[in-house]
């Protein structure tokens, strides 16, 4: 019977961890909206401290006004970026081509903070 019982043990249970659910796609843009809310809070929080050199900072990216701004709790991004974006990838558009990707204003100031970060 010792046999017997344990071949009724594995039959009763499930192979293997449960697949983790899927997000929908309202949870999956709060998710996004609040992970970008909160790494650009990281950049500027690193941008304020001791260990961030300004100077470099302002000698090397293209718009230094917009960098304060930024500091100051702008976005990242700009009305006309947004606009440009909804024309280009608005609803229904899935395509991604890497070139005119690089080329998003919006992408390239993000870019150019993140260079100035240290190395993790």
């Amino acid at each position: 019977t010792g046999a017997a019982g344990a071949g009724r043990k594995v039959q009763g249970t499930r192979h293997g961890p449960s697949p983790p659910r899927l997000l929908t796609e309202e949870e999956y843009r709060v998710q996004g909206e609040e992970e970008t809310r909160r790494a650009l809070e990281e950049l500027r929080s690193y941008c304020r401290s001791p260990a961030f050199s300004a100077w470099t900072a302002v000698s090397r990216i293209q718009s230094p006004k917009r960098f304060a701004d930024f500091m100051g709790g702008a976005g990242h991004v700009t009305p006309k970026e947004i606009s440009v974006h909804e024309q280009e990838y608005g609803l229904g558009d899935i395509f991604l081509e890497e070139e005119e990707e690089e080329e998003e204003e919006g992408d390239s100031f993000v870019e150019e903070l993140q260079e100035l970060l240290p190395d993790p």
